[in-house]
């Protein structure tokens, strides 16, 4: 292909993923306006829905102010060769390539965040506020980001810098050595995520003695399941909406739970959702999971592999010749339509493994729990109740309330 072709197929696919996304935020306007079904009734009294509406309302004109400034920075930057341009500074400062890129993407990481700086302050201090949602302090939302950065130089630069010297090692088995290497990494965090990264932001604390580990202990004797690290995080550090997760394999599996759903839940409630995250790991959700992904890595790397050596993809994006971050960079574009459609199917997928998660609950007699618990923590988020099915086809990793309750009422 030439060059011109490229750089053409690369502004249509910008260009078509920004238009999906605006069509599918108007559906979704429309749809939150439809009547909330007879199960779902009860959530919200007028006066809440009337703030669930606004809050809605609020979010969807910030994400069309937000999507619609970086799409005109991105093609600006894609139509009048930035990156290029980009690439002749930090080729002028150092000959090493890997330098070279590290710069590239160190320069463009941090004016991308300083931009966003104005808008996560916005979406948190004013959005957040306005409806209840935020606990974040100034101080802590200035401590996050330089953590953040921290973790950003520390991991991302040294994966990026292990990578590309991997590539410059052996560029004809580069995929496969990359694909290891990161899939070990993968593993490694999810193994130890919770105990590294999680404590530079938020605090962990076991679980105490009590009514509410009692019943938890009681349930995982009856699901013949070993639940001995259970957390409580302070997520009503930064806000009052509520959540769980289940990390970890083996002796390093940990259940964590919010102190927002702690606060919000009944015990019995409590022990259904956590049964959801058990059921997950008893039907080896996670497992699953990290084996497609292991093989839609190797894919990933397998076609970088190819295009790396590429001129024509660098010269696109305004570069001279082939180099590692021009072309991953025109890669990870021209990879978009292919990620979107993998990404589909996982979500189809993820909803399978939810409804089956949740048919786990019901079969422990804990349905009722989960409905409340549900109907609860969707109420308190404000959430949508009546998302338009294009959007929920595309985009939700999880069935919509209403689909769940049906289910679990069946």
């Amino acid at each position: 292909m030439t060059v011109n072709t490229i750089f053409i197929i690369i502004l249509i696919i910008l260009i078509s993923d920004f238009i999906l996304e605006r069509m599918l935020s108007v559906l979704n306007i429309k749809a939150s306006k439809q009547p909330i079904p007879s199960l779902l009734s009860g959530i919200y009294d007028n006066e809440k829905y009337q703030k669930q509406q606004a809050y809605f309302q609020a979010n969807s004109r910030f994400g069309l102010i937000t999507s619609t400034f970086s799409f005109i920075i991105l093609m600006l930057m894609i139509s009048l060769s930035g990156f290029g341009w980009l690439d002749g500074i930090v080729q002028g400062i150092t000959e090493k390539p890997i330098l070279v890129s590290l710069l590239f993407f160190g320069i463009l990481f941090f004016a991308n965040d300083l931009i966003s700086i104005p808008f996560e302050i916005y979406d948190t201090f004013v959005i957040e506020e306005r409806f209840g949602f935020n606990k974040t302090t100034p101080k802590t939302f200035i401590l996050d980001k330089l953590k953040g950065y921290l973790l950003t130089i520390l991991l991302g630069g040294g994966l990026l810098s292990l990578i590309m010297w991997i590539y410059q090692l052996n560029p004809e088995y580069f995929w496969l050595i990359a694909w290891v290497v990161m899939s070990v990494f993968g593993l490694f965090m999810n193994m130890f995520y919770s105990e590294l990264i999680v404590p530079l932001f938020n605090k962990q604390t076991p679980l105490e003695e009590g009514e509410l580990r009692d019943a938890i202990e009681k349930f995982s004797a009856k699901a013949n399941f070993s639940i001995k690290n259970i957390y409580v995080i302070d997520g009503s550090k930064r806000s009052t909406k509520a959540n769980a997760y289940f990390t970890g394999f083996g002796k390093k599996k940990r259940i964590v739970l919010y102190d927002t759903l702690i606060n919000q839940l009944t015990v019995d409630e409590i022990v259904a959702v956590l049964a959801h995250e058990v059921g997950h790991n008893k039907k080896k959700h996670t497992l699953k999971n990290m084996l497609i992904s292991l093989i839609y890595n190797l894919l990933l790397f397998f076609l970088l592999g190819l295009f790396l050596k590429s001129d024509v993809l660098a010269q696109a994006l305004g570069g001279v010749e082939a180099n590692f971050h021009l072309n991953l960079l025109a890669f990870g574009i021209l990879y978009s339509p292919i990620s979107m459609v993998l990404g589909l199917l996982m979500n189809v997928l993820s909803r399978k493994h939810e409804y089956e998660a949740d048919f786990f609950v019901k079969t422990n007699d804990f349905g009722a729990e989960l409905i409340s618990a549900l109907k609860k923590i969707s109420g308190q988020a404000l959430s949508n109740l009546t998302p338009h099915p294009a959007v929920v086809f595309l985009s939700y990793s999880h069935p919509t309330l209403l689909q769940r309750v049906e289910r679990l009422v069946e």
